[in-house]
């Protein structure tokens, strides 16, 4: 999603309020970007808390401040930049972490970021943005421009299925109909399961649904519908369990008195074995692979 990214930003180049901040990132792939802007692409080196404060103080100035880095190193580095100087200040500053979850596979734990939107939705005014597919990078690209308060964008690698075309993108999409369990993917996650799912029958293909924004006040009416006439969901997500979608989720429906016999939870497991691979190796060890998943949900005869 990087490359759709920065041509994202590209088209907005020519405001005068944008400025961009990279943490000593984006070589090789940003130097567009760089060219297009001018003084206003700033290279704040590997000094992600000061890069955090400076998006600040020019956002105040009245900027349309973009600051850029690996995921951990964007939202766990400068967390307390992002609280007091960001966040307590509600001021428009867009973090961008290239790469959420394992998406930096074999340079191990320091580089991926598996608590990341839980940990800053504890942050008040705060939203985050996760596309699933890169036709979502440019809607949520010119989003951000407008809105005004913080935000973190998380970005990762687009696995949408040879000829299949998304529907446009909204913070909740149904990608996938049948007559089986509704499943909740969050972000880019949904694109490999989606590769295994469009292969099943109808009659016991799940129900896939994406989230692509938090935090959520309530889940539509078409989504609630499903879970209820499926009496299954499933949630899959490569974040932590602790601050995770399937938490969040499993609240509301328990609040609300809508929780349907079945419900799964499929999320990032840390590192079971104690080694370090590609992120599809991680993702098999978490049982968050389309094989896992569809196993789970017993649909693996169909």
């Amino acid at each position: 999603m990087r490359d759709v990214f920065r041509e994202s930003l590209l088209i907005h180049a020519g405001r005068a309020d944008f400025v961009f901040l990279t943490g000593d990132l984006g070589f090789m792939a940003l130097e567009p970007l760089r060219d297009a802007l001018g003084p206003r692409f700033v290279n704040a080196g590997v000094a992600e808390q000061n890069m955090v404060a400076v998006a600040a103080g020019l956002a105040k100035s009245g900027m349309r401040a973009w600051a850029y880095s690996i995921a951990p190193f964007i939202y766990a580095r400068p967390f307390e930049q992002i609280r007091n100087d960001v966040c307590l200040h509600d001021l428009p500053v867009v973090l961008v972490g290239n790469g959420g979850g394992y998406g930096y596979g074999v340079m191990g734990g320091t580089h991926h970021a598996l608590g990341d939107y839980g940990a800053l939705l504890t942050l008040p005014n705060l939203r985050v943005f996760i596309p699933a597919f890169d036709e979502d990078v440019p809607p949520v690209v010119t989003r951000l421009f407008d809105e005004s308060h913080p935000a973190y964008l998380r970005l990762g690698l687009s696995e949408k299925p040879e000829k299949f075309v998304p529907p446009a993108y909204a913070p909740w999409r149904c990608v996938s109909r049948g007559d089986g369990p509704c499943l909740l993917a969050v972000g880019p996650l949904v694109g490999s399961i989606l590769q295994a799912v469009l292969r099943l029958e109808a009659r016991c293909r799940p129900r896939v649904w994406v989230l692509s924004e938090l935090p959520f006040p309530a889940p539509p009416p078409e989504f609630l519908a499903d879970v209820r006439e499926s009496d299954c969901l499933m949630v899959v997500e490569e974040h932590a369990a602790a601050g995770s979608v399937g938490a969040m989720l499993a609240l509301y429906l328990l609040s609300n008195a809508q929780s349907p016999r079945r419900f799964l939870h499929r999320p990032a497991l840390g590192y079971v074995t104690g080694r370090y691979g590609s992120q599809k190796f991680h993702r098999r060890e978490c049982g968050l692979d389309p094989e896992a998943v569809l196993a789970e949900l017993a649909l693996t005869s169909c």
